[in-house]
């Protein structure tokens, strides 16, 4: 009996502590918005975490090139260049200046903006450059500032102006090429607001591509299925205040209604982080839009059953046709 009442006390006790762990955290994130921040953009998980960023050949990328860019004064980005496979046999041993070069030859490119939480050298995101470059482009990607190896404080306004850098530094050496942006997750938030600022200085990429995006930050908090305390009183005042207050916005909603050129959007009705309901809206704010009235907007969603959830959509057998299809058309726009 004796140890049947130990038991129960210690069980009290611990069950105390987490209620009182679980009303605590609420208002340090209140008192401390870089907290949320934090876990918006989940910089600091390196996931995998012993992979040297400088050998993407170690990630079986063979036709890679590891580039460093400087955005701004205290700022040093990592870039990976992967050349479409009919160049792979070429691109062997090949400097920096080679792989530069190779932008101006006849391939389009496309510039990936990742998602949160782990580097440039992310599984899926490995898999999607491979199958990018068995398809003809070249793939350019980079970890925004205080993401992988690169140096600097991480921020909407900061990622924004990373991208916004690599894609001037794209377009200075790529010629005539068209150049796509493809943002996965919260990468999508970054891609449009690069976008909506290249539509309103008249520079407008060939095509966006947006892979499992949310409308904005907030919503996609509110749904998000990790979020324990969507029911907790005063949830929006403790958690997407914060957000807010920290200057986080990723407004896709807003920015297409800025946007003027192809847009593309990828949702598995299966993803568990950023609910397939919340793409099909975004769909449907953009095809209303009076800015894409002369453009292309498609929404493509991947049936449950095929299991694609978040990040496995680069394994449909359909994609390489629908990327033909949707980017051949901006071709044509592109051209004429």
């Amino acid at each position: 009996l004796y140890r049947r009442y130990g038991l129960w006390f210690r069980l009290r006790k611990l069950i105390i502590w987490l209620l009182g762990v679980y009303i605590a955290i609420p208002f340090l994130v209140k008192l401390c918005p870089a907290i949320q921040a934090k876990l918006v953009f989940l910089n600091f998980v390196r996931v995998p975490y012993f992979i040297d960023l400088k050998r993407p050949q170690d990630q079986g990328l063979n036709h890679t090139c590891n580039y460093y860019l400087k955005p701004e004064e205290d700022v040093t980005i990592g870039v990976w260049h992967t050349v479409p496979a009919v160049l792979w046999k070429n691109a062997r041993g090949k400097d920096q200046l080679w792989f530069e070069e190779a932008l101006g030859s006849s391939h389009p490119i496309i510039l990936y903006l990742h998602g949160n939480a782990g580097t440039r050298g992310g599984d899926h995101r490995v898999e999607l450059y491979k199958v990018l470059s068995s398809l003809g482009y070249h793939v350019v990607t980079f970890d925004y500032r205080g993401w992988g190896d690169s140096i600097g404080s991480p921020s909407e306004r900061g990622m924004t102006y990373d991208a916004l850098h690599v894609f001037d530094w794209i377009k200075a050496r790529s010629g005539d090429n068209s150049v796509y942006i493809w943002g996965h997750s919260l990468g999508t938030g970054v891609a449009t607001n690069l976008v909506r600022r290249l539509c309103e200085r008249e520079t407008p990429p060939d095509a966006l591509i947006l892979e499992s995006p949310f409308t904005n930050i907030r919503e996609e908090a509110r749904s998000h299925p990790f979020s324990i305390y969507r029911y907790f009183p005063g949830f929006d005042w403790f958690f997407l205040d914060p957000i807010t207050t920290s200057g986080i916005k990723f407004a896709n909603d807003e920015n297409v209604k800025y946007i003027s050129c192809s847009l593309l959007i990828l949702h598995a009705e299966d993803d568990p982080v950023v609910p397939f309901h919340l793409g099909k809206k975004l769909y449907n704010i953009a095809a209303t839009s009076r800015s894409f009235r002369d453009y292309k907007v498609q929404f493509v969603p991947f049936h449950t059953d095929l299991g694609y959830r978040h990040k496995y959509i680069y394994r449909s057998p359909e994609l390489p046709r629908i990327l033909r299809e949707f980017l051949g058309k901006s071709e044509h726009e592109h051209h004429h």
